[in-house]
């Protein structure tokens, strides 16, 4: 493991459409990375802002206001176009493959969401809760909402059973499959889950040598599970840190809170997580499960027939169509095993 006793650390913030916002959650960024820098007078913070091809002036905005804040100075932030729209991981991979501005690779990479904004001591505690467990190979933040409620962001690994208890929705059968129930209880200490959302994470470099950066086969949703998936496998760990706080406005970007249904993404990143994770059978047992549990709450609440019908047909009809073609049986990632050491003054 490196040695951090004076960390680098390459912070990368994803912009589509929310030029305003992203450049506020940089700001509270370059406040919690300069609070690192007074912990570790040794330290490097370097801050790069992607814009994922979002087509409105945002590159030109986030490049202008960066130059007028007198952020550039030493090219400590950087303001770059990810050239195409590949998705969530793709976007992050592009700031990543960057780097660091001199050119070496960081000990550390934090990915902070464009509608996301530290509080002090945020990247700090990751840090110190990284340092503290040398197995620990991703670290997240407690994210709660604009009106204080906390946000649902570590996980276990999805399965066949959290299918059926999600889809079913119903309290007896939760509270007989409550082990197997995706979200965690919000832990109140530093803690070993399965995943993170993404919104605020820090990875160690050792991580993405070994397992390379997010799958880009992922457009939206899953590839934090999968990333997290693959560091578990590798031996490493992931851990929550409930000191390291982060608020979150959530959905700015996706349009989630409003989707009248679930996009095709949705439905191809699941299939995608499952059959890359564990095979092809067995996601196909994950959507007989859902599709099962989605049977259940069809006969336990008559007023959502017409709902449920929807999503029963939507996953028969995706499954049928995605193993027919093929795709669901690709097991690997587009981007290939890319390494950061190996990705010098890359942007």
């Amino acid at each position: 493991m490196t040695d951090m006793t004076a960390p680098r650390l390459l912070t990368v913030l994803l912009n589509w459409r929310t030029a305003p916002m992203t450049l506020r959650a940089a700001t509270a960024g370059l406040g919690a990375m300069a609070e690192l820098r007074e912990a570790f007078p040794d330290a490097r913070t370097d801050l790069v802002i992607v814009d994922n091809d979002s087509g409105d002036g945002s590159f030109k905005m986030l490049r202008d206001a960066a130059l007028e804040r007198g952020w550039t100075e030493g090219g400590a932030v950087r303001v770059i176009q990810s050239g195409h729209n590949g998705g969530f991981g793709a976007g992050n991979n592009v700031g990543i493959r960057a780097g660091m501005a001199d050119g070496e690779p960081p000990d550390l990479v934090y990915l902070l969401n464009s509608d996301a904004f530290p509080e002090p001591g945020a990247l700090l505690a990751m840090v110190r809760a990284l340092q503290a467990d040398p197995q620990a190979g991703i670290a997240g933040s407690f994210i709660y909402g604009e009106d204080a409620v906390p946000h649902e962001t570590a996980f276990r690994f999805p399965g066949v059973l959290s299918e059926f208890e999600e889809s079913a929705c119903t309290g007896p059968i939760s509270r007989i499959l409550s082990r197997y129930r995706v979200p965690l209880e919000i832990p109140q200490v530093t803690t070993r889950v399965d995943w993170l959302a993404g919104a605020s994470m820090m990875i160690r470099r050792e991580v993405l040598d070994r397992i390379g950066l997010f799958d880009e086969g992922f457009f939206l949703y899953f590839e934090e599970t999968d990333l997290c998936h693959r560091a578990a496998r590798e031996g490493f760990h992931t851990l929550y840190v409930p000191q390291s706080r982060v608020m979150h406005i959530g959905s700015v970007s996706t349009g989630m809170k409003s989707w009248a249904e679930v996009p095709e993404y949705w439905f191809d990143s699941r299939l995608r997580y499952f059959t890359k994770s564990h095979g092809a059978t067995y996601a196909l047992m994950c959507s007989a499960a859902r599709i099962l549990g989605a049977g259940v709450q069809l006969l336990r609440r008559p007023a959502k027939r017409q709902q449920n019908k929807g999503q029963l047909r939507r996953i028969l009809d995706h499954h049928r169509r995605t193993i027919r073609s093929g795709a669901g049986h690709k097991q690997g990632s587009r981007h290939g095993p890319a390494r950061l050491r190996d990705m010098k003054g890359k942007s």
